[in-house]
This record gives structure tokens, sequence and C-alpha cells, in this order.
């Protein structure tokens, strides 16, 4: 039967003068969809609890899908033995993408694994569908409702209009403490930029050409003022039988307000151009015919973190100290970003293992909020070694049960042997 065009009504509508916000009711809130909050969802979710993923982002997936990180750093310990530090998630992960052949594993001081983020977005995107996690996409925290140290309720502001969402449990998730601070909880900033940067994801290139890291590093030191480079160093994956790599060679500003934010992605990007034009002339055996497949989201490091019950400190991160809340662990070199022109990187013996406490992750002035992934507490030196995806993911999961074992009550009284039976996998051998 033929469609009748004219059966389609159009209605005039306005905006009613009374809009009321979207409410939902969850056991668990989890704001930020990066590594650390997907895997306290997930885990949350598979503990039985009704769960509700929250991220500013359209997609989900945060960095380590949108910014076209496209390596997961701090799993595994040094060479020589690379021993597994961090679970959880992983497994699947990569048990699945090995399938597809879309992950391969790239052994130097550490074993770190280069994956497709395309494939690696679709996967937390089904396995979120599977388990029928709520998610709100595009929403930013507009307000915190907080009485007596208990978060009782945080409202987004989305294009669709507001939302609101009553939880017994809260894990901040966010990278930049975005959900602490709107709660009026103390916070940490560094007392000058740590630099954040713009991955380009290149296709086109002849692999046969690929210059060595070494070699790189040395000609972007050499050219840099040449082609107005603002990093002087800077690192290639590449991706092999693919013929792509993403570029991991510019440092961009992270601020805190949405005007500098925006004028620092744009400016990263035209950093990102600069690199290409780069490549393409003193390595043209390998990028001549180089292309930008894809922009990734302006990347960041650290930028405003959780002052928690306790900081991590450098000391501590280099005495291994482990303590008797430790939930995840990591053997990841000090990577502080605070130089525009390069970066510290200061690696560990093959046995180094060190740790993250829940104190760390914990308001003195919130009961029942948990902060996960890089707005963890710590000295700048000491967060740098922990807010790679790893030990970020292992604090996703801690935090998942951390509030599982306390949902209702105060997470600061969790029986730590309880937590311990549940996080061991990523806290010992």
């Amino acid at each position: 039967m033929p469609h009748a065009l004219s059966d389609l009504v159009v209605h005039t509508v306005t905006k009613p003068a009374d809009h009321p916000a979207e409410r939902l009711d969850a056991d668990i809130l989890v704001v930020g969809a990066g590594i650390a909050g997907l895997s306290a969802a997930i885990q949350a979710r598979r503990l039985g609890r009704d769960v509700v993923l929250v991220d500013a982002l359209p997609v989900l997936g945060g960095q380590c899908v949108n910014s076209m990180i496209g390596l997961f750093c701090g799993i595994y310990g040094n060479a020589p033995d690379y021993r597994q530090l961090t679970y959880g998630i992983f497994g699947e992960i990569f048990e699945a993408m090995e399938k597809t052949n879309d992950i391969y594993y790239r052994r130097t001081h550490t074993q770190t694994v280069v994956y497709d983020e395309v494939v690696l977005g679709r996967w937390f995107e089904n396995i979120v569908q599977e388990l029928g996690i709520r998610v709100v996409l595009g929403a930013c925290v507009s307000s915190v409702g907080i009485e007596g140290g208990v978060i009782e309720r945080v409202d987004f502001a989305t294009r669709f209009g507001p939302v609101s969402v009553t939880a017994r449990g809260v894990v901040d998730a966010t990278g930049d403490a975005a959900l602490a601070w709107e709660a009026g909880l103390p916070c940490q900033v560094p007392d000058r930029t740590v630099w954040g940067s713009q991955q380009i994801r290149l296709e086109g290139l002849d692999e046969s050409g690929n210059p060595e890291p070494a070699e790189l590093v040395a000609r972007v030191d050499e050219k840099a003022g040449e082609y107005g480079l603002v990093r002087r160093d800077g690192l290639a994956f590449f991706f092999p039988g693919r013929n792509t790599a993403v570029m991991n060679m510019t440092h961009v500003e992270a601020p805190l307000t949405a005007v500098g934010a925006a004028d620092a992605q744009l400016r990263g990007r035209a950093q990102a151009d600069r690199v290409v034009k780069f490549l393409r002339q003193e390595f043209p055996k390998a990028f001549k015919n180089a292309k930008v497949q894809a922009y990734g989201f302006p990347g960041r490091r650290q930028a405003r973190w959780l002052a928690a019950s306790h900081q991590l400190t450098l000391d501590e991160v280099r005495q291994e100290t482990k303590f008797d809340d430790a939930i995840a662990r990591t053997a990841w070199p000090v990577e502080l970003h605070d130089r525009v022109e390069g970066y510290v990187w200061e690696t560990f013996g093959p046995d180094h293992v060190h740790y993250v406490p829940l104190r760390s992750m914990l308001s003195p002035q919130a009961h029942n909020l948990v902060a996960a992934g890089r707005c963890v507490d710590g000295d700048a030196a000491a967060l740098s070694s922990v807010r790679v995806m790893g030990p970020c993911s292992a604090m996703g999961l801690a935090a998942a049960h951390a509030l599982d074992l306390t949902l209702g009550k105060d997470v600061h009284q969790v029986d730590l042997g309880a937590l311990r039976d549940r996080v061991r996998v990523n806290v010992e051998d």
C-alpha cells in the first residue's frame, strides 16, 4: 500500500515554563565513561547493582577510545618477566580483540598493548548494553546536592534538558574531579601546566620506512624550531600490517575554562598539522603519502584531582610502599609532562611495583563518594605514575566493590579484609 506523505502531522510546540528534569534513581552513579568509569560501572552491575553511567562526551569510552591513546599502559610489570599486574576487564578485552587481530603486544622496558580504538569502543558499547546499564551521554555536572557528607543528588545539563540522578553511591571518574569540584569538595591543581596531547591517527604509511624511536626523537629535537613544533620529542605507535600509526607528538594546554579549553583544542590540532608536515618532509619513505585519518579529542593527563584522605607521594612510589588498603598496583614510570618541550621519564627496576591506596580515592568530607582514575590524589610526580589505563581500571573496579560493601553507609568504614579478598588479583601475584 503506498505511503501517504500527508499522514505525517507536524505540531508547533514551545518549552513549558516549568520544564521538569528527567529523574533517575540508582544504587550507584558513575560519572565518567573512560576506562576507570567503565570498569566501575561494569563491575557494579555484575554485582547486581542498578547503575547509571554518565559522560560529558556524546559517546562512551572516554580518552582511551576518543582521544586515540591507542596504547594500554601500566598493566604489566617490567622486563624481563613482564608479569601481569592488573586483571579485571582486560582479559575479556584482549580475548575479544585477539580474535579479530585488533591488538598486539609491544615489549620495551615493559609490555604495552596497542589496540584499535574503534573496535574497543564498540566492545564497551556492546557490554554496557548487554548488562543493562542506563547511560546518559553529552551530560555535564551542573550541581551536586550534598548533605552531611552524603551526596544525595547530582544534576546534569544536557541538550535534551536537565537530568537529575539520585544514588546511594557515587563514583567520580571524570578525570578532572568535576563532580567533586561541583560538590564543593577540596581539590588539587598543579602550580604549572601539566601538558596534554592532541593525538592523530595517520593512514597511507609505508611501514618499510618506519623510523626507529631514537631517530624520530633526535630529528624532532633538531628540527622543532624549523617546523614550529612545540614538543621536542614524541612517539609513534605503528599498527603492524595496516600502514597506520597513532602519533603522540604534541603538547597541549589543559585549561579548566570553557573558552580556554576550546581554544587549546584548536591550537592542538594546528600543532598536529605541523607534525604531519614535519613527518612528510623529514621521513618521506614512511610518511610521504600520510594523511590524517582522524583527530582525537584532546587528551588530558593531570588537570585537577581530589584532595583525598591520603596523598600518594613520589617517595611511596619509589619505595614501593604497600598499604593496608592497597587496591591497585603498577610498575609504570614517573611520566610527568610539566615541561612544554618534553617530559620527565623515570623508569624502575625489573621487580618494582608500586601501589594505590583506597584512601587516595576518598574525600575526608564525603561518605559515599569514591574517585577513580586520574583524579585520585597524589603529588604531581606520583600521580603521573598511576594515571595510566592499567591502574585506572583497577581503581574503577575497586570503587565498585568498596561502594557495594558499604552502600548506604560510610565508605571510609569499609571492611578492608573483605575488600582485599575482592581485589586481590590486582594487588598480589
